[in-house]
């Protein structure tokens, strides 16, 4: 039962990440970023947020320092919107499935090429 409830939680604070991070966050080190997914823990404490930022590796570590700079601003925004007893502590963290499914298109494009 809780990890429905954790699961149910991490899915309404993917939403509202998304939405904060995109029409709140005024720092401009925050690029493009897309909020992939949230695990949150089963007693609700603790949430790693995993995203996926547009650019190069000095972007993306711009973006993720200013993201942890308005760590706190977030967890506000967050404990407004969502009504639990407490809210989680956030972490952020980069989404490497996506550059990891880049990486084995690329391969399988490499194989066909070569093999026609």
């Amino acid at each position: 039962m809780a990890n429905l409830r954790a699961h149910r939680v991490g899915e309404q604070m993917k939403k509202e990440l998304s939405d904060i991070i995109d029409r709140r966050i005024k720092d401009p080190r925050v690029g493009f970023v897309t909020v992939t997914g949230v695990e949150v823990t089963g007693d609700l404490q603790q949430a790693v947020v995993y995203i996926s930022v547009l650019g190069n590796d000095e972007q993306k570590a711009d973006t993720l320092a200013g993201l942890s700079k308005a760590k706190g601003f977030i967890r506000t925004e967050i404990g407004r919107r969502i009504r639990l007893r407490k809210t989680p502590e956030i972490e952020f963290k980069f989404d490497k499935s996506i550059e990891y499914g880049n990486h084995i298109d690329e391969l399988l494009n490499e194989l066909n090429h070569k093999y026609d």
